[in-house]
């Protein structure tokens, strides 16, 4: 079969544990959420392709362990990223303070090139809960630390209802892709196991 030239983008999600963000990443993926919460021991990932401009990117999404313990999955993990999702919950003030040593931890690990200009987006979920009324965390708060880190693009999100979802992470692959450590790889001209939907271009303005 002929093989079609596609380019692998890493992504990592970082944030406290239960913050949503294995429920981001099968939402966006698979266009799925349970309630059932299972916490993520070490790392996991999932695939899926997208489309810029009649080329194809595999997007590689690793969720990560958000449990103390975990934290130190080793530079190897971290190597190689070509963006950085920071996720915190809207109804946590602990999960929104720890954003700065999550993002600290990355750059340290991960050592990029360019530190200053390597691409972070941040996502507040959970933004469905309780109708809003639980929130701690405002949007003006919010994007007044992500201006202070050098305007990092933010969504509020809810991997529940879907809310936002689709639109952050098109923006998350569109500055992965701006990073430019692409690496190319070779793969049969088969469909992905996570992917069910048809790549579909993005218009993201970040």
């Amino acid at each position: 079969m002929p093989s079609r030239r596609r380019t692998l983008l890493k992504v990592i999600i970082l944030g406290d544990s239960g913050v949503g963000k294995t429920s981001l990443m099968n939402q966006y993926v698979s266009k799925k959420f349970s309630n059932q919460y299972k916490a993520t021991i070490g790392a996991d990932f999932l695939t899926k392709e997208v489309q810029f401009e009649d080329r194809l990117f595999t997007l590689q999404i690793w969720d990560t362990a958000g449990q103390e313990r975990f934290q130190s999955l080793g530079v190897a993990f971290y190597r190689g990223a070509d963006c950085c999702v920071l996720v915190y919950d809207v109804n946590s003030m602990k999960s929104f303070d720890n954003l700065n040593n999550w993002r600290q931890e990355f750059l340290i690990q991960a050592s990029p090139s360019d530190p200053e200009n390597f691409p972070f987006v941040v996502l507040g979920n959970k933004v469905d809960v309780d109708g809003g009324n639980s929130r701690v965390v405002s949007e003006k708060k919010a994007r007044a630390w992500c201006a202070s880190k050098g305007n990092i693009p933010y969504f509020e999100t809810s991997a529940k209802e879907g809310i936002n979802v689709e639109e952050a992470f098109q923006c998350i692959a569109k500055n992965a892709l701006k990073s430019g450590e692409e690496e190319e790889i070779y793969l049969p001209d088969t469909i992905d196991v996570a992917t069910n939907n048809q790549p579909r271009s993005t218009g993201c303005e970040c």
